[in-house]
């Protein structure tokens, strides 16, 4: 026994090939059409805040990466994941709280530690340039050395 599945459906991609008698030698899906007019008007501002006249190739250049965007982005688009779900996904991506790198502490810190402006004096040398050791006779013999 065969279960039919609903894959046919889900194949044929609502597209618009342009006015009638005049179709366009391309295939695009109206959600490639819905995502690429705002990508380009994007496209066309990031160049004049840039410093890009409105010329030809400035022109050119805005639809090439037009096309290049609109299909990065449409290729995560599908009937199984649409536009709303991969915004939704793009949003959340960017809201989500992130991982602290830098540490907040730990076993041990030092961030209890104070510190003095000027340095301590040793406790031996207390001015006169004598060692209290060769004072008190010597020095004491230490077991493992």
């Amino acid at each position: 026994m065969r279960i039919r599945t609903d894959d046919e459906v889900y194949r044929v991609d609502a597209v618009w090939l342009g006015p009638p008698k005049a179709t366009f030698p391309w295939r695009a899906r109206y959600v490639a059409w819905a995502v690429g007019i705002p990508v380009f008007l994007v496209v066309l501002t990031i160049e004049r805040q840039v410093g890009l006249g409105f010329g030809f190739f400035s022109t050119a250049w805005a639809f090439i990466a037009t096309i290049v965007i609109t299909r990065l982005i449409t290729a995560k688009i599908s009937h199984e994941r649409p536009l709303s779900a991969v915004l939704t996904m793009w949003v959340r991506e960017l809201n989500t709280p992130r991982e602290r790198t830098t540490g907040t502490g730990g076993a041990v810190s030092a961030s209890k530690v104070r510190v003095r402006a000027e340095r301590p004096r040793p406790r031996g040398a207390r001015g006169r340039g004598s060692n209290t050791r060769a004072r008190r006779g010597g020095t004491h013999a230490v077991a493992g050395r």
